[in-house]
């Protein structure tokens, strides 16, 4: 499965932006999905995750209640709102869809990664 993550941008701090995954070359039905995000010199790191349902979400700790993670079966697509940004936001963030419809903290579950947006939080 292909994935494209898009929606990426600059922003002021307080801002909202919604980052989209589109998948191609087959259906994302079968798979859970998770947003992960890297900053400038550190590690890639987990931010949200969802299973095949919708049913189920999971979220970071410093992105909770400030962030959504919803997904439309029907469009093959998987979104990431984010409300209430702050400069620590700031990152390449990526889609990646892990096989058997669960949902994962783990970025070693993940089978398929997309390229990653860019989101910059100003202020």
């Amino acid at each position: 499965v292909q994935l494209q993550a898009s929606g990426g941008g600059l922003v002021q701090t307080g801002g909202s932006l919604r980052l989209s995954c589109a998948a191609s070359g087959r259906t994302l039905r079968p798979y859970g999905m998770g947003w992960f995000r890297q900053a400038p010199g550190k590690e890639r790191e987990f931010v949200a995750t969802i299973d095949w349902s919708g049913g189920s979400t999971g979220y970071a700790d410093s992105v909770k209640g400030r962030f959504t993670i919803s997904r439309d079966n029907a469009k093959n697509t998987v979104y990431l709102q984010m409300n209430s940004l702050k400069p620590e936001d700031t990152a390449v963030y990526y889609c990646a869809a892990r096989y058997g419809g669960t949902g994962s903290y783990g970025i070693l579950e993940y089978d398929y990664w997309g390229q990653g947006t860019l989101v910059t939080v100003s202020g």
